[in-house]
């Protein structure tokens, strides 16, 4: 029973200098993060987060889901360049940014020296660098086509689920197989 007490203070002993010899070695970024930290806990005891009755975000969610969440539901792309003139083509679905993967890009792995994040490839085998966020691809409404359109400098879309009537986007030139009045026909 004498040598369990003395091994107990013995461990009781080093865990107390353990920590003390820890806590006199804080890095600077140790200090910074903890003045952080108690300056965030100062602000949320001074000014806690309001509540809310009712969210408007989650209903835009929601609306989007059901509008979304359809089978067979297009989109409306319309495109307009640098000189404000606009073009449209329609797709099977939403447009889906080149970034987009179904499998993790990332695996972090943790060993005795430390996280490391690493790469990993596509379900094409390949490795993407995530710098194609402005790149988007699809398929045509009708026809089935592959589709492809980037965004950036002077050229901008925008995304409905119906075809637009404002006279910027009646006038709009077909730039995809697939016109309004074809999928009018086809309804």
């Amino acid at each position: 029973m004498k040598k369990f007490a003395r091994m107990a203070l013995a461990t009781v002993v080093a865990l107390v200098v353990g920590l003390a010899l820890t806590s006199c070695t804080d890095s600077s970024q140790d200090k910074e993060n903890k003045a952080k930290q108690e300056n965030y806990d100062h602000l949320v005891a001074q000014q806690p987060a309001g509540r809310m009755e009712y969210s408007p975000t989650r209903e835009a969610i929601n609306q989007w889901i059901k509008t979304w969440g359809k089978r067979g539901k297009l989109s409306y792309v319309y495109i307009q360049n640098a000189n404000g003139e606009y073009g449209y083509f329609i797709m099977k679905g939403l447009p889906v940014p080149r970034c987009k993967m179904l499998t993790p890009t990332e695996k972090v792995e943790s060993t005795n020296n430390g996280v490391a994040v690493l790469a990993q490839p596509g379900m094409d085998g390949t490795y993407t660098s995530g710098s194609t966020c402005n790149a988007y691809y699809g398929f045509d409404a009708t026809t089935g086509a592959y589709m492809e359109f980037t965004v950036g400098t002077n050229q901008s879309f925008f995304l409905f689920d119906k075809p637009m009537t404002m006279p910027e986007y009646a006038s709009a030139r077909q730039l995809g197989p697939t016109s309004v009045k074809d999928v009018e026909k086809q309804r």
